[in-house]
């Protein structure tokens, strides 16, 4: 989707997805060491980066719009935390390489020509031992009203997610479908894919 789009999405009352982390990114707390070095790529209005943080973590939160990266930096700000939050298009960010002990995708979807492209740069940027942690709407949304992507081409599956993600350890790839509770436009069931990985060297 376009940049115009998610500006004038973040730019309406309220928060668009909520206050709370999403709850699969919840569930890996225990994975997550205190003081981690943390890339939160698609991190819309914060409420995943400033959770991470809230654990701990060293967050680097990177969104299309400003207007997201604005909301990102007032809710750190509100729940005293720090986050070093970008506004990039991540086609054209110098990505960093070897950095990140953990690199976290939500909800954040790419057309075929780009998607594999952009899960080698969420790949490169983990350090050795460094974890995946992802979670999208797989095809099978088409038939929901939950959310995502209304064009079967930005929506992922969990054989396109191993084929991704083949250079890196993987021990969860699965679709499955969930009840989302996040704001006003993920409410309802919803057809996920989830994968956690582990960059091994």
């Amino acid at each position: 989707m376009q940049q115009e789009f998610w500006q004038a999405r973040y730019s309406e009352p309220g928060l668009a997805y909520g206050l709370e982390p999403n709850a699969f990114l919840k569930q890996q707390v225990d994975r997550l060491p205190p003081g981690s070095n943390v890339l939160v790529v698609g991190d819309g209005e914060g409420r995943n980066g400033v959770w991470l943080a809230q654990q701990g973590m060293q967050v680097t939160s990177v969104d299309y719009a400003q207007a997201g990266v604005d909301r990102a930096l007032a809710l750190a700000g509100e729940s005293k935390v720090e986050i070093n939050a970008i506004c990039a298009d991540l086609n054209d960010w110098p990505w960093p390489q070897a950095e990140f002990d953990v690199v976290v995708s939500i909800y954040l979807h790419f057309p075929s020509a780009l998607r594999p492209q952009m899960h080698q740069r969420m790949q490169a940027a983990l350090k050795p031992g460094g974890q995946m942690i992802l979670e999208a709407f797989n095809k099978a949304q088409l038939g929901y009203s939950s959310g995502g992507p209304p064009q079967a081409d930005a929506l992922f599956s969990a054989e396109l997610l191993a084929q991704d993600f083949a250079s890196i350890d993987i021990s969860l790839c699965q679709e499955s479908v969930v009840v989302l509770n996040e704001g006003r436009y993920h409410v309802g069931p919803g057809a996920v894919v989830r994968l956690l990985a582990t960059r091994l060297n």
